[in-house]
């Protein structure tokens, strides 16, 4: 009986046999493995198990190489002396000439500079209101109140730019209904819709119009998702609205916040294209023009399709730099961030 229950220890243990070691690693990153995963499926059986699955997603990802990935491809313009006369084939390689001449290019800094002025601009007074708007709707006791607010101030983000500019015309613009009723009451008329200096608060006020109710939505969901309990127990250690605000509330919206602030900034060279080339005649290029419509004017417009394309893949690396910068950030502070630290 002794001899057998040693044999079975060592069998576990990995001692007594010449592959005991390799037997006890065997079981060690077995046992770091998550729950439910097995090693010893091999790839036929874990395609057999999960081929519903992947002939259901398999649409969609040949829609995402479709559109997403082959068209990278095309970046390879960018080095050459492209024209759509000869082809990609036939265009000669010219190096990185076209990025000498971005980088040389005057306008494409005065690009660069609005660009990030207006993200710094909306980062700052616009990526806050729909944290507000959320803890405000969410602290509302009727539920139908509620459901009435919530509609009322997400319904304008399924307008079109095309509409939002066009009723910011008809209240601020020369002939709107701010400068009527000023002239009316014996005052200087004002146009805001064509002032460069009130540009950077104008598209500001657009963009908190249109698409704050759609951000609210997002910090709702997370607020449904704090215990109740929570707020319970503070109020009854005696925590007024404001502690609980910022020790319960806050906290608990902090990892939506870090995730949509790193997308935003990644987003952050695209700031409305749609909405800026609307409003781009009306106040002039030097207050409206950011990287799109430089891209767009360059490339669309004068033909010089492999300068548009280095000023863009210049575009596309600043923002893949400011995703990875801000996620390792967030990883400092101990949140997940875009993709979960390994």
């Amino acid at each position: 009986m002794s001899t057998l229950l040693k044999t079975d220890t060592d069998a576990v243990t990995g001692n007594g046999a010449p592959g005991g070691r390799a037997d006890s690693t065997k079981t060690r990153n077995k046992s770091k493995l998550a729950p439910g995963v097995r090693s010893s499926l091999g790839l036929k059986a874990r395609f057999r198990r999960d081929k519903s699955l992947i002939f259901m997603t398999l649409p969609a990802v040949l829609l995402l190489a479709v559109f997403a990935y082959v068209p990278i491809m095309g970046n390879i313009v960018a080095f050459q002396d492209y024209s759509p006369f000869v082809g990609i084939a036939n265009s000669p390689w010219v190096g990185l000439d076209n990025f000498a001449r971005v980088l040389s290019d005057s306008n494409f800094w005065v690009a660069v500079k609005n660009t990030l002025v207006i993200t710094a601009f909306q980062l700052f007074f616009f990526f806050p209101i729909p944290i507000v708007l959320a803890i405000l709707l969410n602290s509302l006791v009727r539920p139908s109140l509620r459901a009435t607010i919530q509609a009322i101030v997400y319904l304008p983000h399924f307008f079109s730019w095309v509409l939002v500019v066009a009723v910011f015309q008809q209240i601020l613009g020369g002939a709107g209904l701010l400068n009527q009723q000023l002239l009316a009451h014996g005052w200087q008329g004002l146009d805001i819709m064509t002032n460069p200096d009130t540009f950077l608060f104008l598209i500001t006020s657009q963009s908190i119009w249109k698409d704050a109710g759609w951000g609210m939505i997002v910090f709702l969901a997370a607020l449904n998702a704090i215990d109740p309990s929570q707020y319970e127990a503070a109020a009854v250690d005696g925590a007024n609205r404001w502690s609980r605000m910022w020790h319960i509330t806050l906290p608990g919206l902090r990892p939506v916040i870090i995730l949509l602030l790193i997308l935003r900034l990644g987003d952050s060279l695209s700031v409305g294209f749609e909405q800026l080339i609307l409003q781009r005649d009306a106040v002039g290029a030097g207050a409206s023009e950011v990287l799109d419509t430089f891209v767009y004017y360059t490339g669309v417009q004068n033909g010089d399709w492999s300068y548009a394309a280095a000023a863009g893949l210049l575009k596309g690396l600043v923002s893949l730099a400011l995703i990875l910068g801000a996620n390792k950030i967030a990883h400092l502070f101990g949140e997940a961030g875009v993709y979960s630290k390994k």
